[in-house]
């Protein structure tokens, strides 16, 4: 859980890095770093799927 949360949260901030870069100084650009941020989130969503489906397949050995 740990490191989920660390990782979501370097997410978050380059996100907001990248939404500040991507704008300038005048204003935020929300929707890039919405998007940005919501890619890390289905990616580590994903990551998290596949570790429980590769857990499972070992459990269930068919011996």
């Amino acid at each position: 859980m740990k490191r989920l949360i660390l990782s979501l949260l370097f997410f978050l901030v380059l996100a907001l890095v990248v939404g500040y870069l991507v704008s300038g100084p005048d204003f935020m650009d929300w929707g890039v770093a919405g998007g940005l941020f919501a890619v890390a989130v289905a990616g580590e969503g994903f990551r998290y799927w596949m570790q429980r489906s590769r857990a499972r397949k070992r459990e269930s050995s068919g011996v």
